[in-house]
Order: C-alpha cells, then structure tokens, then sequence
C-alpha cells in the first residue's frame, strides 16, 4: 500500500484523505487524544510534518517532498496496521495549552483532572496562593504536577509513582517546563514513605476493573499495564488513597481523585462518605472532591 501511496499521494490534503480512509477501514479506536479519524488523521499529519497542529486550512495544498509523504505513510500504516495510539508515535500529547512527551512508559495524558485544576477549586481553595505543599500520586508523565505548578505559583510539589520508567519520562517534561526546583520525583507506592503533609493531594489512579481489561480495546494495550487495572471493580488503588489521605492532608485540605465509570461501585462502597462529584467535560461521575475534615470524620465513624 505504500508504494501506490507514495507515487500518488502529493499534498497535505491527499495525506489527509488517504489516512482518513485508511483509519476508518481499519475500523480503529480513538480517545487518546482525538475522538474521530478526521481529527486524528490531521493531527499526525500536522505534527509529523511538524506544522502548527491547530492550523490545518493554509497548508492543505501545499506540495510536500517525497520523504514528508513518506515519513507520514510510514506513521499512518504504523497507526492502522498496529493500532498504536497517536501520542506514541508523534511523541507528545496536549491537555489545554500544555503539550508533554509521552512514549510507551506512560499511559497517554487524558485525566479531567486538568479542568479542574485553580478556578474550579476555589469554593474549596480560595486563593491559589494558599497552596504550599501539593502531591500528585500515580504521576505518569508529570502532565498534572506540572499543571499544578502553574496553577499554584506558589507551590512545592511532589509527584510519585511506583514506575521508574514513568519518572524518567515525567524527569523529560519537568526539565522541559523549568520546573526541577518545584516538582520533586518520588519513587513510591502511593503514600509509602510519604511523611509531608499537603495542602492539596490529586490523583489519576489506575481504575479500570478486572472484566474491562479483559476486553480494552488493541490501542489501550499498547499503554502500561500497571497503570490501567487495580483489581476486580477498579478500586483497590482509590481504597488505599481514601485510607491514608487524611493523615497527608493539612487542616482545611482537599484530595481530588479521578474514578473513570466506578461512581456507582464507590459509593456502593462507602456509602457514607460525603464525595463531591465536579463537573468536567465528560460529566459529573468521573473526579469526587473530599476535605481533610470528611476523612477525619469518616475515620472516627468508621466509615474508611
């Protein structure tokens, strides 16, 4: 397929229609990142011929080398052939205006996280300033601690993870923003070891349960394992937070912690915690908020 690709295949708009076919005949699974093949196919094509990935019009008739049809055909049949997410093979991924390097070692940056982050928290957290000390568990690729450094100017922050492979890439994009002063990588399993407290812990834990792993979708299993399942419903990471935060939450604290589709099984599990479930672009049932006092008050009723 290449070769009739690269004899006939002359501008950006070829490529785009080309691969929009072509991601569609393979029938592929979009979310890291974009939701659909058009979306996905003008991406790889702007950053691969490394173009402004939001500017797609003044360029579509633009006449490209050989080699750019070639570079971008060889990421095409990678993307369709292996079902590789597009984050991996263009080496970067975007929340906002933020961009990170990204590769195998982490999953792909796609948490709600990030929209919440500053002026939605502040019924909880009413001046940014007030944010010292802030902890990101399960960091990844740094995508959130980095985010919450520049929500909270004022802020030291930890970022843990159990993968050193994933620290080494959170180390790239921590150098890459300027921040090796303010995010401090911790070689951890969540809390273990942790003696600081915070005025602000989040999370992005893996939650996916037991019965969806076993039937993700080829894209996803491209991303670590350890940072997608956590047991039979997907919570056992998320007990042992809710377990141990109050004690790493300063007086007036707050823990924000990222579910995926297990509200249901959360509360089913702890009926009587008061979660706060926010609004993010994908609905009210993926992020709940809990203050340093909730988790007192759970542990004395017994509630955790």
């Amino acid at each position: 397929m290449y070769a009739d690709a690269a004899s006939s295949l002359k501008t950006v708009r070829d490529l785009l229609r080309f691969a929009v076919t072509r991601f569609n005949d393979a029938g592929l699974t979009f979310g890291h990142g974009t939701t659909n093949a058009y979306d996905e196919a003008a991406y790889l094509i702007l950053a691969t011929l490394k173009l402004p990935v939001d500017r797609l019009e003044p360029f579509l008739d633009a006449t490209l080398l050989p080699t750019e049809v070639k570079d971008v055909v060889d990421l095409i049949e990678r993307r369709a052939e292996e079902r590789v997410p597009v984050a991996y093979l263009t080496h970067e991924a975007w929340q906002g205006d933020f961009n990170f390097y990204v590769d195998e070692r982490v999953i792909v940056p796609r948490s709600f996280i990030y929209e919440l982050l500053g002026q939605p928290l502040s019924p909880w957290i009413e001046y940014p300033e007030l944010v010292h000390r802030a902890l990101d568990l399960c960091t990844g690729s740094g995508c959130l601690a980095i985010q919450m450094a520049h929500h909270y100017p004022d802020a030291e922050i930890d970022a843990v993870d159990i993968s050193l492979d994933a620290l080494e890439v959170a180390a790239i994009n921590v150098e890459n923003y300027g921040l090796e002063d303010r995010v401090q990588l911790i070689h951890t399993d969540l809390f273990e070891g942790i003696e600081d407290t915070y005025d602000l812990i989040i999370s992005n834990p893996p939650y996916v349960d037991e019965e969806s792993v076993d039937s993700l979708p080829e894209e996803y299993l491209h991303e670590p394992e350890l940072a997608l399942g956590s047991g039979e419903d997907g919570l056992d990471a998320t007990r042992r937070i809710l377990a141990a935060a109050a004690e790493r939450l300063n007086p007036h604290g707050v823990l924000l912690v990222e579910i995926g589709h297990n509200r249901e099984a959360l509360e089913d599990a702890y009926p009587r915690l008061p979660f706060v479930w926010l609004e993010t672009s994908g609905g009210d049932g993926f992020v709940f908020l809990l203050t340093r006092e909730d988790l007192v008050e759970a542990q004395v009723n017994g509630d955790l």
